[in-house]
């Protein structure tokens, strides 16, 4: 069943992926275009809008539970953006167990633009291919939907996955600019002028940062209550801060707005 669209809002889903480094947890992050009318210019984790082709692919699904809060064309949307905005495809053979390699990848990295522009739909491109997409490799992590003063919303699923052994690179049209870093990196990267990182991120990347490892933060996830975030605006005497509950599980619950 399709997510209910009384509100407005554009279901929507992001993948976190995360791996081991010398310098401990990193997370693959992508710049979007300046040109893109959400987050332009913005560091973000690979994500985008749920798409009709996304709806009934439980077939075509490794890993989907009955029991989930939202419709699995989220994970499949998901896995699909990441693989158009990243190049990574969270995707196994059929009768395999293991994620695709990295050389197998490459043969495939030609449907990136042909999934983007519409030339192939995505159970083609999986049909085609014999692949199956590994659904239960994704973790759910967050669930946040915008405000709703906001004139575009988004109603946004954040799920965690240990990221496979490929290799990811932006796709040059919706991001410009890709890379793994710690989280510690993005957030003194934010602080310091280097990135520009809009609040939801912002946080989910502070609750990422509370592990340190990729192992921890999927194990943290798996153990935390997702509650939806719906932050709100307050007018202080300093000006107008955007505020999410106490109850949410992150620490930091408010930020100011410039100007």
């Amino acid at each position: 069943m399709k997510p209910s669209q009384d509100t407005k809002t554009i279901p929507s889903a992001t993948i976190i992926m995360v791996r081991e480094a010398n310098n401990g947890l990193e997370t693959f992050m992508v710049v979007r275009h300046h040109k893109i009318d959400f987050a332009s210019g913005a560091l973000v984790f690979p994500g985008g809008k749920i798409d009709e082709q996304d709806y009934e692919m439980d077939i075509h699904c490794e890993g989907i539970k009955n029991e989930d809060s939202f419709d699995p064309a989220y994970k499949v949307g998901a896995i699909r953006e990441a693989f158009e905005e990243s190049g990574i495809l969270f995707a196994r053979p059929r009768g395999s167990k293991t994620i695709i390699s990295g050389s197998k990848l490459k043969e495939l990295s030609h449907y990136r633009k042909a999934l983007h522009s519409g030339q192939i739909t995505f159970r083609d491109f999986l049909a085609k291919e014999n692949l199956r997409l590994a659904c239960d490799e994704l973790y759910q992590f967050a669930h946040w939907i915008t405000p709703e003063m906001m004139p575009k919303r988004f109603d946004t699923q954040f799920f965690i996955a240990r990221a496979p052994d490929q290799a990811a690179k932006h796709d040059g049209n919706e991001s410009v600019d890709s890379l793994w870093l710690s989280p510690q990196e993005a957030l003194e990267g934010n602080r310091g002028g280097k990135y520009t990182i809009i609040f939801p991120t912002r946080v989910n990347i502070e609750r990422l940062g509370e592990n340190i490892s990729a192992e921890q933060a999927i194990a943290a996830s798996l153990k935390t209550e997702i509650k939806v975030v719906l932050p709100r605006l307050e007018t202080r005497e300093d000006g107008t801060y955007v505020v999410i509950d106490e109850d949410a599980g992150h620490k930091t619950r408010s930020e100011r707005i410039p100007g």
